[in-house]
């Protein structure tokens, strides 16, 4: 047994030396080995200030972070690194915040360039960026590559983990120019500053950032990141949103019901099926919603009326347009008091069932009457449960104060770009609520384009439910605590083609949300 464990140990070693033969050294800029340039930048980085030399940037605006070009200084090792990066497998990744492929953990890959860039980074680089920084970073290894393609795109985020202190950026593209987009965008908490993607360069930096969407058709943007761990940074305190004003009903009849919606839609027994429907699945779309010539009428006035668009952020959150109330056309503001109206309130209360109007029966009003009644039949209570003077059904009769059903609502305007993510917040305070989308101006929207309404499970990756924008289609949709929604970014494809001086395409919605 001991001469076998002998040759296995050989073996071993053995194996070990072809590796470590196979791994190809990564020359890294020579800047990296000036003594002179660290020092400086360590000076610069100290004292948050600007500096440059060479291939090397260091900038401290919005924060700091560093670019060093010709990062590394063998274009023949930088050819092979992107060959072998290009022959791995990559996986789609797509959600509220990006879309674009990524390979597996590069950590253990044994491909020459790959090892010997990783070896660079974490060996040599790590040590030169910890001397910079004065800071004590982990030998920690993290790192993948990533290929952003047509449409592809990483939304505005802040990469707070624990145990991160330094991302890092490795670009390995074609001639890129910024009308192909893929800028790497760096945040303040008021505004951006872009920065393009060029070949071979290194960005070393801790950042609210997104990486823009990739707008040539033919470039690949491959890049390898990953992040130097090191001691946590104290972090501000995350802002709160307050939340946005609720409003009761307006006091508006059935009037504006008989000269807006669609008659079928007013007929009580087609109320009942839909409210079955609705039951079984908590949604429900309802076609040609509104009568055709007022439809028409919105969608005109939507579109050419001189209304006031506001962009509504901030973009970690949203990046959509709403239009000021106050700015609409007089068929647009009829709209919007019609699904504020008491008369919808009850109508929306008739197809969900939900308590929108005091009219609408309760179900735990139900299930006391049916216990009352069966209390008053069964003659073995007497009087212990017959009298209704009981302290106890005073006090449960005085608590049962019903609540007032409100709503919030906005004129919405979609078009490139924009998009809504799911955030901490929002699932903080999540509540039952039932969602309400009236799309205009999508006649020939494309499920590609973006821009549908996708509802998931409170910090779990399953789709529960997508709603495509479509003209004229009530989409109605009841939510529980643990469902959460966001709007799919709208990306280039939605672009009119040929481009020039088309109008951008653009949709618009009625958004509203009622609560019982």
């Amino acid at each position: 047994m001991s001469s076998k464990r002998q040759q296995e140990e050989g073996d071993n070693t053995e194996n070990r030396k072809r590796r470590k033969k196979r791994e190809e050294i990564a020359e890294l800029c020579s800047l990296v080995d000036d003594e002179e340039v660290k020092s400086r930048v360590k000076e610069a980085w100290s004292h948050r200030a600007q500096y440059s030399h060479g291939n090397l940037e260091l900038d401290c605006h919005p924060f700091p972070h560093c670019i060093i070009q010709n990062f590394i200084s063998s274009e023949t090792f930088t050819e092979n690194l992107q060959r072998e990066l290009l022959d791995l497998n990559f996986h789609e990744k797509s959600n509220d915040l990006y879309k674009f492929k990524q390979s597996d953990d590069l950590r253990k890959r044994t491909e020459p360039h790959i090892s010997g860039l990783r070896a660079a980074l974490f060996g040599r680089f790590r040590s030169w960026l910890g001397d910079v920084l004065d800071v004590d970073l982990e030998p920690t290894v993290d790192i993948s590559c990533a290929k952003y393609q047509y449409t592809d795109v990483l939304l505005c985020h802040d990469d707070e983990l624990e145990g991160r202190r330094i991302a890092f950026i490795l670009y390995l593209v074609p001639p890129w120019q910024s009308s192909d987009g893929g800028t790497l965008d760096l945040y303040t908490t008021d505004e951006s500053k872009r920065r393009s993607s060029r070949d071979d360069r290194l960005r070393a930096r801790s950042v609210v950032l997104q990486v823009a969407e990739v707008l040539s058709e033919d470039k690949c943007r491959l890049s390898l990141s990953g992040w130097f761990h090191g001691p946590s940074l104290e972090r501000p305190p995350r802002h709160i949103e307050p939340p946005i004003p609720r409003s009761p009903h307006l006091p508006r009849d059935e009037t504006l019901l008989l000269e807006w919606v669609n008659p079928m839609y007013m007929d009580i027994s087609y109320q009942e099926q839909i409210q079955e429907e609705f039951e079984d699945s908590s949604e429900i779309q309802l076609k040609n919603f509104l009568k055709e010539e007022k439809f028409v009428e919105v969608s005109e006035a939507l579109r050419l009326a001189e209304i006031q668009w506001t962009r509504r952020g901030p973009p970690n959150k949203r990046f959509y347009e709403v239009a000021s109330l106050d700015t609409l056309p007089p068929c647009v503001t009829e709209c919007w008091e019609l699904l504020c109206s008491e008369a919808f309130f009850l109508l929306l209360s008739n197809f969900t069932g939900l308590r929108l109007h005091y009219l609408c029966p309760n179900d735990e009003d139900d299930e006391n009457e049916e216990v009352e009644k069966e209390k008053q039949e069964d003659p073995r209570d007497g009087e212990a449960t017959g009298s209704s003077d009981s302290p106890s059904v005073n006090k449960k009769s005085q608590e049962k104060v019903p609540s007032t059903p409100q709503c919030i609502g906005d004129v919405r305007r979609w078009s490139h770009g924009d998009y809504t993510l799911l955030h901490d917040g929002e699932a903080a305070r999540a509540e039952y609520a039932l969602d309400l989308i009236l799309p205009f101006g999508c006649s020939d929207w494309q499920s590609e384009f973006g821009g549908f309404t996708s509802y998931v499970a409170n910090e779990e990756d399953e789709e529960l439910l997508t709603v495509y924008p479509e003209d004229n289609s009530l989409a109605l949709v009841y939510r529980d605590k643990e469902t959460l929604k966001f709007v799919k970014h709208i990306n280039h494809r939605c672009s009119p083609q040929p481009a020039g001086n088309s109008p951008r395409r653009a949709f618009y919605d009625f958004s509203f949300v009622y609560y019982e």
